[in-house]
């Protein structure tokens, strides 16, 4: 009879002994050991192929990193690498994977602590990274960088980080362009403690110089918990991205828009933390979102250096910041806040042409909008409650109502059955969005505020660690 001996010891690699002939595995499974063996199996993966490395711990040599070089499955068969048990394979040393010109591969399962950046490049389309645990050395200052287009980025844990530099950045080729449709999903960033500035987000994505590329990219149902290093949490520096369904708990960092326009930020939970929503550039949209208890404004709507920017500008210029024109900021809930809604007074480029409308807009003190400029904006069907003033707000865009807010298990603030807010939109919004924040049908006319009133429990709710990250379905 054939039979195998596994020898594991603390900090290695697993060896595996074959006594008799080794069995014959399919074409398409491959089983190995070492860097070497795993190598090797890469060399010859075509489409279809799962490559399995055992459970230990492997010091890549300096030098010598695990290539996947011209590999290329297909959508319907990636190429899949993946470790024996989730977790149970370390990846210490330098670098780990290094791709060029490969396509359809999936990386799975693999806690990786290596200390330089792991890159996905231009010439390396529809790449995933899914369940994997990244804790990177502290010398690496950013952990992922994406810039091959279709890439998808799920259920992995990124912690631990007390240095400069971004959990995930995505960016493109050359200097202009952006990767084309990432999905980011189910993803858990935590426990990024830098003591600077700026420079720490967990998900950059774009930069300044990329700003006016459109990125179609979709940032959804990711958690982000004590993320401290970056006032954002999420920074958008592109165009054309969609955020929404993420939660954003106990953080110095919010969602900003910091570049780019059209981009579309729904149906998020901002909780306990410092920042909200933060807002620059043009034709964005901002829909159902709940911001409950930050320390700062729920959501501010900035004011620019620079009208427009534009193909050609200066480098200077482009990192200046766009003031916003024809934004919208609908149908959100800021509760206990700061203030709800604010503006900024140190640049000198006002809003223009933007509309804020039924909102729902609560706090116990201090005022609820302080905009330093007015004229630029459009306000109607807002309501407004609490101990707070009212603010700056024009008296003719809100009415002060009791919109009976009552606390869930979740602890989200909802509407309760004789809430003032209940049909009370001023505008129709079915062509923005058909549904609330808890993922509940929204019928017209639409209630004010991020919450469409109903007795049926949430669809959608703030995430817990528990639904996100390598562990989850």
């Amino acid at each position: 009879m054939d039979r195998r001996t596994f020898l594991t010891g603390t900090g290695a690699a697993v060896a595996l002994t074959w006594v008799g002939a080794r069995p014959a595995l399919a074409a398409s499974q491959a089983t190995v050991s070492s860097l070497a063996e795993l190598q090797q199996a890469i060399n010859g993966a075509t489409a279809g192929t799962t490559i399995t490395l055992a459970n230990g711990s492997y010091a890549v040599p300096s030098g010598s990193p695990i290539t996947i070089g011209n590999r290329h499955g297909s959508s319907t068969a990636p190429i899949t690498i993946v470790a024996a048990s989730r977790g149970g394979v370390t990846l210490t040393g330098e670098q780990s994977f290094v791709f060029s010109g490969s396509s359809d591969v999936t990386i799975s399962g693999f806690a990786f602590r290596q200390s330089t950046t792991l890159e996905i490049p231009a010439d390396c389309p529809r790449i995933r990274l899914t369940r994997n645990d990244f804790q990177l050395a502290s010398a690496a200052e950013h952990w992922v960088v994406v810039r091959g287009d279709d890439a998808k980025v799920d259920r992995n844990v990124f912690h631990d980080k007390s240095t400069l530099g971004v959990y995930l950045v995505i960016d493109g080729p050359g200097s202009e362009a952006m990767a084309q449709r990432t999905y980011i999903l189910r993803n858990y960033f935590r426990d990024h403690t830098y003591g600077g500035s700026n420079g720490g987000e967990p998900i950059r994505l774009g930069v300044s110089s990329r700003a006016l590329s459109t990125a179609d990219a979709t940032v959804e149902y990711n958690l982000f918990e004590r993320c401290n290093g970056d006032p954002e949490a999420i920074s958008v520096k592109s165009s054309g991205n969609t955020i929404r369904y993420n939660t954003v708990r106990s953080s110095l960092g919010g969602i900003v828009l910091r570049h780019g326009n059209a981009n579309r930020v729904e149906s998020n939970y901002l909780l306990s933390g410092s920042n909200g929503i933060r807002i620059y550039g043009n034709d964005h949209l901002i829909v159902n979102n709940y911001v409950g208890g930050v320390a700062g404004a729920g959501v501010v709507l900035g004011s620019g250096t620079e009208r427009d920017h534009y193909e050609g500008e200066p480098s200077d210029s482009r990192r200046g910041n766009d003031a916003p024109d024809r934004v919208t900021i609908v149908l959100n809930t800021l509760r206990n806040n700061g203030q709800a809604v604010a503006g900024e007074s140190q640049r000198t480029v006002p809003p223009l042409g933007c509309v804020i409308a039924d909102n729902l807009l609560v706090g116990d003190s201090g005022q609820l909008v302080d905009m330093p400029y007015l004229d630029g904006i459009s306000w109607s069907g807002n309501v407004t409650w609490g101990g707070a003033t009212d603010g700056n707000i024009p008296s003719s865009g809100f009415t002060r109502a009791d919109p009976e807010l009552t606390a869930g298990t979740d602890g989200v603030y909802r509407l309760g059955a004789g809430s003032a807010a209940i049909n009370a939109a001023a505008l129709n919004h079915t062509s923005q969005v058909t549904d609330d924040v808890d993922g509940q049908a929204r019928t017209a006319p639409y209630d004010v505020g991020a919450d469409e009133y109903s007795t049926a429990a949430p669809v959608r709710h703030p995430l817990s660690a528990t639904e996100v990250g390598p562990g989850t379905a």
